[in-house]
């Protein structure tokens, strides 16, 4: 007998250099499981891809905003004032659209019965 299937949500972390001319690369991806209280964040910053971008791209800033996305999801003390929030609320709040660096992009839904096995691959597919 197959593991039941729970659905997730989840949305692919863009890293938007220069917002003013829209190009962007794969930075990481953020998986929301309801039915199995998960919510993480996994990030792959590719500095060349960032650089080819915008050589003058602030590597550090951008790595910062993706490990504040992880804090987040990870919540506690590191989150900040999200620390309070149940999951899907900071979850929410991490895939509501915003004209920054680190931007991101539509929500998507699928199946999983192991959603850090799911998060790591779509990290692999989308990312990597």
């Amino acid at each position: 007998m197959s593991a039941a299937h729970d659905v997730f949500e989840y949305a692919v972390l863009r890293v938007v250099p220069r917002v003013e001319r829209g190009e962007f690369i794969n930075a990481g991806v953020l998986l929301y499981c309801r039915g199995r209280a998960f919510l993480a964040a996994r990030t792959h910053l590719a500095e060349e891809r960032l650089r080819a971008l915008d050589p003058a791209a602030d590597v550090t800033g951008v790595r910062a905003a993706l490990h504040a996305a992880e804090s987040v999801c990870r919540g506690g003390a590191p989150a900040g004032a999200a620390a309070g929030d149940e999951i899907g609320r900071r979850f929410r709040w991490l895939v509501a659209p915003r004209s920054t660096v680190v931007q991101p992009g539509p929500v998507h839904t699928g199946l999983t019965d192991d959603p850090a096995a799911s998060l790591d691959r779509l990290l692999h597919v989308l990312v990597r």
